[in-house]
């Protein structure tokens, strides 16, 4: 059985065991700040499409994590 936190430790070895949760961004559409919720656990680079909590309208938000789970967190209008 693989451990949960065996594989963060593999994905963010020089980390102090915390990696950011919460991200904060811009809609690209009404200019509206929103605070999303990060998961560290899908992996150090993600891309998926979320909703403004605001407009409601959709984002592409790409997500990058450093080796210490600093998050990189970009939103750009969903293209359809």
């Amino acid at each position: 059985m693989i451990d949960f936190f065996d594989d963060l430790d593999e994905e963010f070895p020089l980390g102090d065991g915390t990696a950011d949760t919460v991200g904060s961004v811009v809609c690209p559409y009404c200019g509206e700040q929103n605070s999303i919720a990060l998961d560290p656990g899908s992996g150090d680079a993600q891309d998926y499409v979320e909703d403004c909590q605001v407009c409601c309208r959709p984002w592409r938000v790409r997500v990058r994590y450093d080796a210490q789970g600093g998050a990189s967190v970009r939103v750009e209008p969903e293209v359809s």
